[in-house]
């Protein structure tokens, strides 16, 4: 099963002693974290195009195989309209495919907000992203979870995002030909010290392994990513996880 696991984000002091060596410098985080895990989901995109030397300092500082997905900047996906985003979204993925090989799927996370009655300007948006790219979708109001906003992502082989949220259901729902699941937990439960685990999913955990094993086993390729605030040291939530699954099923 092609099952690959990493968190979100990479840039914590608090795991430096449960996850990174001790007296690990900020400058040395990423090189440290390839050395264990395969793929990371880039949380700073979210805030604008990242400099073309922070993307090649990417790929130069991880190993071959490793991937990065990343989010496209909220002024993208949180702004005004999408019927304008298009050229920004644009220069952000030419910008991205600077990692070659090392680029994985492309998140587009809607805010709250974001409602179905933006169904059309979505559909128009999608139309425009270049094919040759692996694009992920998370809504976080429930007006989409119907079946024209499934048939539009599989039309355009977006996956849609599987997040375990507070508020919104977990899904299993297949939209393209690899998943991406987000393992978010609840921000204001969770605010800091991402040092330990601090809330127990184990019971969540366990329904996620039905789902992913699942989506897997079908021959797709399953993205999954933990945040801190899931349970409260994202790094211990994937080696749980991992665990559950087993090690000829998915690369840590």
């Amino acid at each position: 099963m092609d099952i690959r696991l990493g968190t979100s984000g990479w840039s914590y002091a608090d795991w430096v002693g449960p996850f990174y060596p001790e007296a690990t410098k900020q400058a040395q985080y990423l090189r440290e974290y390839a050395r264990r895990l395969i793929t990371v989901e880039i949380d700073s995109t979210f805030y604008g195009i990242p400099r073309a030397t922070t993307v090649e300092r990417w790929a130069r500082e991880t190993p071959e195989h490793f991937e990065f997905s990343a989010k496209f900047p909220q002024s993208i996906t949180h702004g005004d309209s999408l019927r304008d985003a298009a050229p920004e979204a644009l220069a952000f993925i030419e910008r991205m495919s600077a990692l070659g090989e090392k680029l994985g799927p492309l998140l587009l996370q809607f805010p709250y907000g974001f409602k179905s009655d933006a169904s059309d300007d979505l559909a128009a948006f999608l139309a425009k992203l270049p094919p040759d790219f692996k694009y992920a979708l998370e809504v976080r109001h429930k007006s989409w979870l119907k079946e024209p906003f499934f048939d539009l992502l599989t039309a355009h082989g977006v996956a849609l995002a599987l997040i375990d949220h507070p508020w919104m259901p977990k899904l299993d729902r297949v939209t393209a030909d690899f998943t991406y699941l987000r393992w978010l937990g609840d921000r204001k439960a969770i605010e800091k010290d991402f040092s330990a685990i601090r809330v127990d999913r184990t019971a969540d955990l366990l329904r996620w392994k039905t789902i992913v094993e699942s989506i897997a086993g079908d021959g797709r390729t399953v993205y999954g990513y933990f945040n801190n605030h899931y349970a409260g040291h994202s790094p211990a939530s994937l080696s749980m996880f991992s665990e559950m699954l087993g090690p000829r099923k998915t690369a840590r």
